[in-house]
């Protein structure tokens, strides 16, 4: 009987492990090896949508990591609120040759509020895990479910979450009643396989073998090239709000009517308080400036994300009580006040930031914009507010919001308009500097620099600092050994195209060195321009997402000691990316240097990048030219 046992347990063992996913590292396979940092050995993603207002998302992920840089790749950060709720999680973890090192389960997981430093109210939570492992390579595997209570939402899939993670095997699979009618964004797939019967139908993608890639510089931003799948259904609930949309102007004719209207109403004292400010005022636009002084003077900015505020803007009346708001709910004061002197304008959803974001004109969902801005349409001309800014001029939004596309919440739908575009030649940054070299090499004098379109917000960050922390800031900004600020002054010119003017004396020991009767110095102090990483076999086209201009003109009175003869210098460079040009002249004992680098904003051929590349080279060793000076015996 032993006989016949002892065959059968090691017969059901062997099975038993052959039915175990292997997570030994010699089984990756080796072209995916190459710049990864982690490797995707199998993600199995799962959209159950049960219903409008029950969706069940599941994941089952295995995750190697070959050294600390791929860390982040193990991180499980699981957000949650009111409408989102963590079902279960559990995993484990393995060694190299894929032996199991330890379980873990939702209680090994961190759980933090979401809540943003700038943030009053929100009721965001995450739960997060990292394991505790510093040994390379070891194998994380995730299994979680959650629950979400909406399907306005549906999260994209991106198989491949950065440049230096490799994927092995990734599907993803979602599954609707057969009645559903989806909008479907499949970008580098192949087609989805699709099933269906009487109760239900399934699509199911797949990506394998997606090797990681060398970052390429100045590429276009991600989800341009990135291989995703965005799923957006017709019939939605959110917060017992149900609506359908299949286009911008449904979905802005619903932002409008179930989460905009009747939200305006406005203190009987307020209103008559505004009809006042402006009585005097003949034109929109004036009456409309100043109403946003009232608002930045009354108001600030606080982040509120509490059930549908994550999307409908507190009452007017609240932010008027109150003296604060979000992005939404401050847009919909600034609105109402506007509403009581007959200003029409729009609220405007838009994907802020430095990186200029379009919403996507062909595929509306909710998923895309993060903040709010106000659209004026005046008869002269359209105004464009931002309304979470205290200090900002108005009319001017920054690069945080211009050149993009926006959607316009009306009560006749929605519009994609686009905002204001900072130009090449208005982002302008204009230096005039007036230096004293004595016989030491050491240079002291005063550097004025005017700060306009993008460029304006080169000094926000310090404006308003202490003169010391001002003189940190920028001693890190200059970026020139030995530099002190005696005075730093600024003047603001606030409108719709502002200006910012900065006042400095200068004082900079040991500029110039003295050595076998020469005196040698940089003659651009101030300004140099980086040379940019070479990028062979490129893929990506060339991207660059705003323009400048920098014009400097610098003028150095020498020494008695120098004699003053230089042999004139001129550089100049003419590319589709640009253009630069410098000079320096001697103008009896004065050194004249001039300036002026414009980069272009646009999208180039991946093929051109070389010639980019050997343009800002060029520019940066133009910019490193020294001046050899005689002295006199």
């Amino acid at each position: 009987m032993k006989r016949i046992i002892l065959p059968l347990l090691l017969l059901l063992n062997t099975v038993f492990c052959l039915a175990q996913d292997n997570y030994d590292v010699d089984l990756i396979p080796a072209n995916l090896r190459p710049r990864a940092n982690a490797i995707i050995r199998n993600q199995e993603t799962l959209v159950d949508m049960k219903a409008v207002d029950n969706v069940m998302y599941s994941v089952k992920q295995a995750i190697t990591v070959f050294n600390k840089n791929g860390e982040n790749s193990a991180r499980l950060v699981l957000f949650y609120d009111k409408n989102t709720a963590i079902k279960s999680i559990k995993g484990e973890v393995y060694n190299e040759v894929g032996k199991l090192m330890g379980k873990f389960s939702q209680s090994d997981f961190r759980d933090e509020s979401a809540v943003q430093d700038f943030s009053l109210f929100e009721d965001s939570r995450i739960k997060h895990f990292l394991p505790s492992v510093n040994t390379y390579p070891y194998t994380v595997v995730y299994n979680y479910e959650i629950r979400f209570k909406q399907n306005l939402i549906i999260p994209d899939w991106t198989p491949k979450p950065a440049n230096d993670v490799a994927v092995e095997k990734s599907t993803y699979t979602f599954i609707c009643k057969p009645a559903e009618v989806l909008r479907i964004k499949a970008q580098h797939l192949a087609n989805a396989e699709e099933t269906a019967d009487e109760k239900q139908k399934t699509y199911t993608w797949k990506a394998n073998n997606l090797p990681a890639v060398k970052a390429e510089p100045y590429s276009p931003l991600k989800h341009f090239y990135q291989t995703s799948v965005k799923i957006a259904p017709q019939q939605f609930s959110y917060f017992k709000h149900h609506g359908s949309y299949n286009n911008w102007q449904e979905l802005g004719k619903w932002y409008y009517s179930e989460l905009l209207k009747d939200r305006q109403a406005l203190p009987v004292a307020t209103v008559e308080t505004i009809k006042d400010l402006v009585k005097n005022e003949k034109d929109d636009k004036a009456k409309a400036k100043k109403i946003y002084q009232f608002l930045q003077e009354k108001t600030r900015y606080i982040s509120i994300q509490i059930g549908i505020g994550g999307f409908q803007p507190y009452s007017a009346a609240d932010v008027d009580r109150l003296g604060y708001g979000d992005c939404k709910a401050l847009v919909n004061y600034m609105q109402s006040l506007l509403a009581v002197v007959g200003i029409e304008s729009y609220y405007c959803v838009v994907e802020a930031g430095t990186q200029k974001i379009d919403l996507d004109a062909s595929y509306a969902s909710m998923n895309q914009g993060n903040h709010v801005i106000l659209c004026l349409p005046l008869k002269a001309d359209t105004v464009w507010l931002e309304c979470t800014n205290q200090k900002i001029p108005f009319g001017f939004l920054s690069d945080f919001t211009d050149d993009r596309t926006v959607l316009a919440c009306t009560k006749d739908g929605g519009k994609l308009l686009r905002t204001p575009k900072l130009t090449t030649k208005a982002n302008l940054q204009v230096r005039k500097a007036d230096l004293v070299v004595d016989a030491q090499g050491n240079i002291s004098g005063t550097l004025n620099t005017n700060f306009s379109g993008s460029q304006y917000d080169n000094r926000q960050n310090i404006l308003y600092k202490p003169f010391t922390e001002q003189q940190k800031a920028l001693q890190e900004d200059y970026n020139v050994n030995n530099i002190r600020f005696d005075k730093i002054e600024y003047q603001q010119y606030k409108d719709v195209n502002p200006q910012l003017t900065e006042n400095l004396t200068v004082d900079i020991r040991n500029y110039a060195t003295l050595n076998e009767g020469k005196m040698f110095f940089e003659l651009n102090a101030f300004n140099i321009q980086n040379a940019v990483s070479d990028s062979k076999n490129r893929i990506l086209p060339v991207y660059i997402n705003r323009g400048f201009t920098d014009v400097d003109t610098v003028i150095y009175q020498l020494p008695e000691n120098v004699i003053p003869f230089i042999t004139p210098i001129s550089k100049t460079f003419k590319t589709d990316f640009g253009t630069y040009e410098s000079t320096a002249t001697l103008n009896e004992n004065k050194l004249i240097y001039y300036r002026k680098l414009s980069v272009n904003d646009g999208t180039y051929p991946a093929s051109s990048y070389e010639l980019f590349h050997k343009f800002m080279a060029d520019v940066n060793v133009a910019d490193h030219l020294k001046i050899i000076l005689s002295l006199k015996k």
